[in-house]
């Protein structure tokens, strides 16, 4: 299916927002594409405007110091992220459901910020910055203003942006950094797929803390556990947090019953 749109490659973050104000609810923004060049190929998307923020250089940090913790630009790679040292140091939670999502391939296009505005209920960024207490930095052309990321996916594939912001970059803050942690997704096929049901936990001092994917309509984070809590409590709580629907991939079932075996696993492995 062929659209016609027109296609801006803006050179600075201003400009890039000034096209945003200037064709507010007809453009979107192409940073990895993809889901962006999917969904316009299916014909479910049809923009006017196409604005390629690609090739702008406030939106390429990545940069980590133990003060501010850990920042991704809306334009940064999940493989850079991945080959980024100190995410492997100190977020591994990050480079175990990095390394999860599609192919290698894949990754080299696909971005962090990406993944989170697509606000998908299986996307694998999700979870694991949630248990982070990750927030995202949005910007319009006269406003800048900084949201937790619980409170910015809203729905299925809906989000707090308004047709005038993009997300200008992930902030991690370094209260979870070194913390033991892992990750656990579940697929249809070995390899490469959606997740079906996706696990997250982080385990920092003597709490730790649970992140649910494709369970709900929105990726959730359960309330904080002491270490030492019985399986069974963090697995009701998880029970009763999570709405998980049938469809093509899985039974709501499977789904609830996967939830509990991997909670299980990880605070097994990881010690909690």
């Amino acid at each position: 299916m062929t659209h016609e749109f027109r296609y801006h490659a803006p050179g600075s973050l201003a400009e890039a927002l000034e096209l945003l104000e200037r064709h507010a609810g007809d453009a979107v923004v192409l940073s990895g594409g993809t889901d962006l060049l999917v969904n316009i190929r299916s014909g479910l998307s049809k923009p006017s405007h196409v604005i390629d923020i690609k090739q702008i250089p406030e939106l390429k940090t990545l940069n980590y110091d133990g003060k501010n913790g850990l920042t991704i630009g809306a334009c940064v790679t999940v493989n850079e992220i991945l080959s980024y040292e100190p995410v492997a140091e100190s977020y591994a939670v990050l480079q175990a459901a990095g390394a999860e999502l599609a192919t290698y391939q894949l990754r080299n296009r696909a971005t962090a910020v990406g993944n989170i505005v697509t606000a998908s209920p299986c996307g694998d960024m999700s979870s694991p910055l949630l248990c982070l207490d990750a927030e995202v930095v949005i910007v319009s052309r006269n406003n800048t203003r900084r949201v937790s990321l619980r409170e910015f996916i809203t729905g299925v594939k809906t989000t707090v942006l308004a047709p005038n912001e993009l997300v200008r970059e992930i902030l991690v803050p370094p209260t979870y950094a070194g913390a033991e942690a892992g990750y656990k997704k579940l697929k249809r096929i070995k390899g490469h797929d959606l997740g079906v049901i996706a696990v997250a936990l982080v385990k920092h001092g003597g709490l730790f803390r649970v992140g649910i994917s494709s369970a709900a309509p929105t990726p959730l984070l359960l309330p904080e556990f002491a270490v030492g809590t019985p399986p069974e409590e963090v697995q009701d709580a998880a029970a009763a947090a999570i709405s998980p629907i049938d469809d093509v991939r899985c039974t709501k079932e499977y789904r609830a019953f996967m939830v509990g075996v991997y909670i299980e696993r990880l605070m097994s492995e990881v010690g909690a």
